[in-house]
């Protein structure tokens, strides 16, 4: 099928577009996972921990959301809501 065939089928959205797609060999740009390593304290593990069981996940969960968190915040130059609403730290 040609291109503007399948954006045709597309934004008509009268057909199922699905069957025309090759899904085996997709992937999601930026989250291929790759593996590392990081040394804690014993403190800063056990309250990982402590946080993790608190909330019902994993310790290995709550690092990458706290992660992305910061980095979320980072990129968009604002401060963390625990930073406090009134731009003190």
């Amino acid at each position: 099928m040609k291109a503007k065939d399948f954006d045709k089928k597309f934004d008509e959205g009268n057909e199922d577009i699905v069957d025309d797609l090759e899904l085996s060999s997709g992937r999601r740009v930026n989250q291929v996972q790759k593996r590392i390593n990081v040394d804690f304290p014993t403190w800063v593990v056990e309250s990982l921990d402590r946080e993790a069981a608190r909330i019902g996940v994993t310790r290995q969960s709550i690092i990458k959301v706290w992660l992305v968190e910061r980095l979320q915040a980072e990129a968009a130059n604002k401060p963390l809501e625990s930073e406090g609403s009134d731009g003190a730290n």
